[in-house]
């Protein structure tokens, strides 16, 4: 490109990015400390030679912001900044790097693409990362409608694009595996299931190379930008092709009623810790975009820095980015990785108030985004049940421990569990919340699967290549018996009996369900609780089943339908509080022991049964909950007002395969007084019309 000349005009920083308008590009960014900028204009992604565009603070910087126009260029313009000369010798920006745009819609890898990229200008030029101009509204939506699910009748899956289709047994072409053209073709699987909600990990642009060596970065937790995605999901590889394959598959999920929510990650990007490489952020306000002190990153994300989000320019960058995504790619909503860092100063301290969090949630175009915090991040701040703003929902980490704790069999476990099935008021009423704010899940992508959890008492990471140190100690996991698979029938009945349960759980309670991709089939990591770098079969869903993990399937499809038909889950529960007495006397559901009205609270306390009356299917449900490891036998509690009338068995983990779920009008009756055996650990739940 060296013999092209361009007409340069001073532009407008009205818009951050490179924006198309009627004879050419405008191109604006923050850099408030750079006194000369460069912009490069490449040929191709592997050009040397970019025409420089030498840009001086005196015409093209307004206070804070550098903009240029450049006339007859357009869509498809490949592009970049330089930072030539700081204000007053400033460490905040980096001199002679190839930065990206913070709100380039493509990002570019070159052919010898180098994440340090040093060495002689052509070599820079040549090695570095690059950004395209695009041309955003260039798609026909035709009439796709977000499908607006209420969060009573949500069902999410949390999902890897790749990992979901990557694996041969996936039966999809090889151009397509592990694409987002790839996930359209199995919305069929998803739909059977009962899903309504799918919650992709990280598909803003991330570097598969930053992992240790010999390791790939698959799970995606390092965004190199928040408005392009990633690449690598796409079959086409065409400037445009990432940003209209992603919205074909946002389309095609819409079409069959299933929302998108994307696992966002505003805490920190892939420039690392001090040490780490400098592409964007750091060479353009390094000081500005990230929480600095005395010159030194603060990692409160546990990866090497922390975004300052709650600077003006910084939040500004994420709204616009959560709108671009909301409005342009008609994403449903947003999951927050780590986003207690969201909450804090630029001193890295907790702020009360007028944090980033509650300007999302005040932004009137978000109105109808979902929202949901991970309410904790690597710096020791645990905000469960106090994220500010109404829309906010959580994660609920407390759900996840005291669920596996007491169907484990631990000890003292049993008032936790009820907390956790009624919605958790110990944790919202306290801060004055509704309850409905609780994410249920009992796995996630990060820790064991939910056979894992069932199958091994220890993390197996040394595949990891850190010799086993990375990854949660504290699982409250069991392996009932043997570490590991095992050809023992009456262990894997045991085990798949506890997977079934933890589902059933899941459904059960009162919030919103969450279960992990591969859950319903029984996918295992091999013990692996931590497989952040694993972009292999470890990771992938196998689509060739077991007996059990056919079973397994047919099983979840049932449970999730009867969560959606509204027969599960205790609703009626009109008054919380945060003291289990009052929840108990307040919650309009009856409490059992192994005797009716006799539960046993104590610490020794192993299984309880609840009754209710559900409105929505007109029927009372008596559910009773064995987290023991021995049988046990109960008597059944009449139905209120109903003395003699019969109850139906509804579902039973502990029958055999296809089993478990019955049409209640024609399963096995028992009356009130009956004495019948729950196997251990085992959930029984019956039946009875209301009317």
């Amino acid at each position: 490109m060296i013999n092209k000349q361009f007409i340069i005009s001073r532009g407008n920083c009205h818009k951050l990015g490179a924006t198309i308008e009627k004879n050419g590009v405008n191109f604006a960014f923050w850099s408030p400390y750079a006194q000369e900028v460069d912009l490069l204009l490449f040929d191709n992604v592997n050009d040397d030679s970019p025409y420089i565009v030498h840009l001086s603070s005196r015409v093209f910087k307004s206070t804070y912001y550098w903009h240029v126009f450049v006339h007859g260029i357009g869509a498809g313009q490949i592009y970049a900044f330089r930072v030539t000369k700081a204000v007053d010798n400033s460490d905040s920006v980096a001199i002679g790097k190839v930065l990206i745009d913070p709100y380039a819609k493509r990002i570019l890898f070159p052919d010898q693409y180098d994440r340090f990229a040093i060495g002689d200008e052509k070599r820079i030029f040549r090695n570095s990362l690059k950004c395209a101009v695009v041309d955003i509204d260039d798609y026909d939506w035709g009439i796709d409608a977000f499908p607006n699910h209420s969060l009573e009748n949500t069902i999410i899956y949390e999902m890897h694009v790749k990992g979901f289709t990557a694996d041969k047994s996936s039966g999809l072409d090889d151009r397509i595996k592990g694409t987002y053209r790839g996930l359209i073709e199995k919305i069929p699987y998803l739909v059977e299931l009962g899903i309504t909600t799918v919650e992709l990990m990280p598909i803003y642009q991330f570097d598969e190379n930053d992992a240790r060596p010999g390791m790939k970065n698959y799970w995606g937790y390092s965004p190199m930008g928040f408005f392009a995605p990633h690449d690598c999901f796409s079959s086409d590889k065409s400037i445009m092709g990432p940003l209209n394959e992603f919205r074909d598959m946002v389309k095609a999920l819409h079409k069959n009623g299933i929302e998108v929510i994307l696992d966002v990650v505003y805490n920190h990007t892939s420039e690392g810790d001090d040490n780490g490489p400098t592409y964007s952020f750091k060479g353009l306000d390094k000081n500005g975009y990230y929480i600095v002190k005395n010159g030194y990153h603060q990692n409160y994300s546990g990866c090497g820095n922390s975004l300052n989000a709650n600077r003006p320019i910084v939040r500004r960058m994420i709204i616009e980015s959560l709108e671009f995504w909301h409005q342009k790619m008609h994403v449903d909503g947003f999951r927050f990785d780590l986003a207690s860092i969201l909450t804090r100063d630029k001193n890295g301290v907790p702020m009360n108030d007028n944090s980033t969090l509650l300007t999302i949630d005040a932004d009137y175009q978000l109105a109808e985004a979902k929202l949901i915090a991970e309410p904790w991040d690597a710096g020791g701040l645990y905000q469960l049940g106090a994220i500010s703003g109404s829309k906010w929902r959580e994660w609920n980490g407390q759900f996840r421990d005291d669920v596996r704790a007491f169907m484990r069999g631990d000890c003292g476990k049993v008032k936790q569990f009820i907390l956790r099935l009624l919605g958790s008021p110990d944790i919202y009423n306290e801060h004055e919340v509704d309850p409905q704010k609780s994410i249920n899940f009992v796995t996630c992508h990060d820790g064991f699967t939910l056979y894992d959890l069932v199958c091994y008492s220890e993390k197996h990471n040394f595949a990891n290549g850190e010799n086993n140190n990375d990854g949660n100690n504290s699982n409250y996991s069991a392996n009932y018996g043997i570490e590991g698979p095992s050809e023992d029938k009456s262990l894997n009945k045991l085990r798949l009996r506890q997977a079934k349960n933890f589902m059933a759980i899941t459904m059960l309670s009162y919030g919103t369900p969450m279960i992990c991709m591969g859950d319903e089939v029984l996918r295992t990591q091999n013990g692996n609780n931590n497989a952040y770098c694993q972009d292999n079969e470890i990771s992938y869903l196998k689509w060739k089943y077991t007996e059990a993990q056919e079973n397994m399937l047919n099983y979840t499809r049932k449970i999730i339908e009867l969560r959606r038909q509204g027969q599960l889950s205790p609703h009626g529960n009109d008054n919380y509080n945060n003291k289990l007495d009052n929840a108990l006397k307040n919650a309009k559901i009856q409490w059992h022991g192994t005797k009716p009205f006799q539960p046993d609270w104590s610490d020794m306390s192993h299984s309880v049964g609840f009754l209710f009356r559900h409105k929505t299917a007109d029927v009372y449900a008596y559910v009773y909950v064995n987290a023991f490891w021995e049988d046990l036998t109960i008597e059944l509690p009449s139905v209120p007002g109903h003395l003699h009338r019969n109850w139906y068995q509804y579902l039973n983990t502990a029958l055999p395969k296809g089993k478990e779920v019955s049409n209640f009008y024609m399963s096995r009756r028992f009356r009130a007084g009956d004495k019948i055996k729950v196997k251990n650990h085992s959930i029984l739940m019956l039946v009875c019309p209301a009317t």
